[in-house]
């Protein structure tokens, strides 16, 4: 949850950093008006998890209500470094933001490590975890980010959150896809503990390419900001189309991989049932390549403010994927299918959507009005003809 509201924040952040940096705009406002808006949706989740207190407690951690200030307390982390990764994002500041990342989750595997050397068995003090490591990166990384964010002009509160809740859903749906496919085997199958077990342990493998996508994705969107506020339509299309040319290589050589050794991989690696063989693990990762172009997709429809169309591309892609999981047939081909073709659908529709934008949209200029909304930090809607 905490991932779905979170990175649309820092989404936003970076792509709004981006577009003022364009015109020389600071990133000081951005940042002060970033963290109000963090801090309120810090406390609304809040506010929910103190009236559920007693339910969250009772059926997610047997009756420990101690659990909730980790949990409360991971919220806390999310919010601090949405914020400040959103901002060096967009000022281009990679070394920095891999730095934060580094130490998150440095700190994250030391301190699990620690606990464990001191056979500390307490669930409250590993949960704790997540509070400490993502606040201690902030503070390691926090120099930079106020050195570098110079004084501007005002932006706009509209720029801030007028797109935001479309971000969450799109980010929300997205989870769905990437994650669902176990949950639905639990939920439609309670029986094949073995087929969940191993579904799990595939999903992880078949999953590696994203994390070596994420460095890519961190990039990209200030890249794709930055051009369509200049009003560059050739640049926005060649960076499209070259992340687009990375990540199938990405994903067909990480796919290749794990279909051919993945039978072997996972009751090597996780001890699971040998249950799935090459072809379970071809259609997952042929779902991850195509769930990582609509990812590409989506961050180039989000740069041109086209926060909705990304939103009902994912609508779309979850419905296919809710078909197929409704079909006849054996439940394992059910969710692996459905995972293909959710992906793949959405991916179709955000490319269509790009296309069709790109008719729309023919000059390579942007209008006096659109590009003083880019240097105010407002999404800019389209980049028309002079």
């Amino acid at each position: 949850m905490g991932y779905g509201f979170y990175t649309p924040v820092e989404q936003e952040i970076t792509r709004i950093v981006a577009a003022r940096k364009i015109g020389g705009e600071g990133a000081a406002p951005v940042l002060r008006r970033g963290m109000v808006l963090a801090g309120a949706i810090l406390a609304a989740v809040l506010i929910v998890v103190a009236a559920g207190a007693v339910p969250i407690a009772d059926r997610l951690f047997a009756g420990q209500r101690s659990m909730l200030i980790a949990l409360a307390g991971a919220f806390v982390g999310l919010a601090a470094t949405a914020v400040t990764r959103g901002i060096l994002a967009g000022l281009g500041l990679f070394r920095e933001y891999g730095a934060q990342l580094a130490i998150d989750g440095g700190l994250r595997i030391a301190f699990a490590f620690g606990l464990g050397i001191a056979k500390v068995e307490s669930a409250l003090m590993f949960s704790l975890i997540l509070t400490a490591a993502p606040l201690l990166s902030v503070l390691v990384t926090l120099r930079p980010v106020l050195r570098h964010a110079l004084p501007g002009t005002t932006v706009p509160w509209k720029a801030m959150y007028r797109g935001l809740a479309l971000l969450i859903v799109s980010t929300m749906l997205s989870q769905i896809v990437v994650n669902i496919a176990v949950i639905n085997v639990k939920l439609l199958e309670p029986g094949e503990v073995e087929l969940v077990s191993a579904l799990l342990s595939a999903i992880v493998l078949a999953r590696v390419p994203l994390f070596v996508f994420s460095s890519l994705q961190t990039s990209l969107l200030p890249g794709l900001a930055s051009a369509h506020a200049a009003g560059d339509r050739a640049a926005f299309r060649q960076l499209v189309l070259r992340s687009c040319g990375i990540v199938a290589v990405l994903g067909l050589s990480g796919g290749a991989v794990a279909t051919i050794l993945g039978p072997w991989l996972v009751p090597t690696l996780f001890g699971s049932p040998e249950v799935l063989g090459t072809g379970d693990f071809a259609w997952f990762s042929l779902g991850t390549l195509c769930y990582m172009l609509a990812l590409v997709l989506g961050q180039a429809l989000m740069a041109q403010g086209g926060h909705r169309h990304q939103m009902w591309s994912w609508v779309i892609g979850v419905a296919a994927l809710a078909a197929v999981t409704a079909s006849p047939g054996s439940i394992q081909i059910r969710v692996e299918a459905a995972y293909l073709t959710g992906s793949l659908i959405t991916a179709l529709v955000m490319a269509f959507l790009l296309w069709s934008l790109g008719k729309r949209r023919p000059g390579h200029h942007v209008s006096d009005a659109r590009a003083e909304d880019a240097l105010r930090g407002t999404p800019t809607d389209s980049v028309v003809q002079a």
